[in-house]
């Protein structure tokens, strides 16, 4: 379980919330309104004050590369600091099926970052992400540059993430795409989360 306990950074909080073994969580809400800086407090990449812990390990015990790792996040703008795709990848032994999955070639490691599409860029982000094996997801707007194809196939892959039992949180401006992955759908307003509307059964 993912559980955070009055979490607050500028302009969000405090927020409460847990998330539950393979449970999606979505969370919508207007431009501006803390849904981005709500995940980067999660996984500490902003100031912040609260209690945020992964089943039993606890985000303040460990250092915060380690957290990253166990609780992963794909952001609406990922950074490519390398000219080649392949030099972002810790684990490349892990990505064939992942490429596979999300409907990438084979070579795509071997390309230019400066020859990547916006949704080649976010499909290749996610793989980076599960290459890891993160513990748990958060992403921020994952398919909002893909055609309907592709979104399908990485909502396939965050549906294979869920049934592996591990926590998926999600900011999206799509509710259907929550509908389609059976998600708990949650409202910011003002950096605070309410408006909980359960997903039909």
């Amino acid at each position: 379980m993912l559980a955070i306990e009055g979490l607050r950074s500028d302009l969000v909080g405090p927020v409460d919330l847990a998330v539950a073994p393979g449970e999606c969580v979505t969370i919508e809400g207007p431009s501006g309104c803390g849904k981005t800086r709500f995940l980067r407090a999660i996984v500490d990449l902003d100031p912040n004050r609260g209690r945020v812990r992964l089943d039993d390990r606890r985000r303040e015990a460990m250092p915060a590369w380690r957290w990253r790792r166990l609780v992963g996040m794909v952001p609406a703008e990922s950074g490519w600091w390398a000219d080649r795709v392949g030099e972002h990848f810790e684990r490349p032994e892990a990505l064939p099926p992942l490429l596979e999955a999300l409907g990438l070639p084979p070579d795509s490691p071997d390309w230019e970052v400066s020859r990547l599409s916006s949704g080649e860029r976010h499909r290749l982000a996610i793989a980076r992400a599960l290459c890891l094996e993160p513990q748990a997801l958060l992403l921020d707007e994952p398919t909002a540059s893909l055609d309907a194809a592709a979104t399908a196939r990485v909502e396939a892959l965050l549906r294979r993430f869920q049934r592996s039992r591990r926590p998926l949180m999600i900011v999206t401006h799509d509710p259907e795409q929550a509908r389609r992955l059976g998600a708990r759908r949650l409202a910011m307003r003002e950096g605070r989360l309410s408006a909980m509307v359960e997903a039909p059964s």
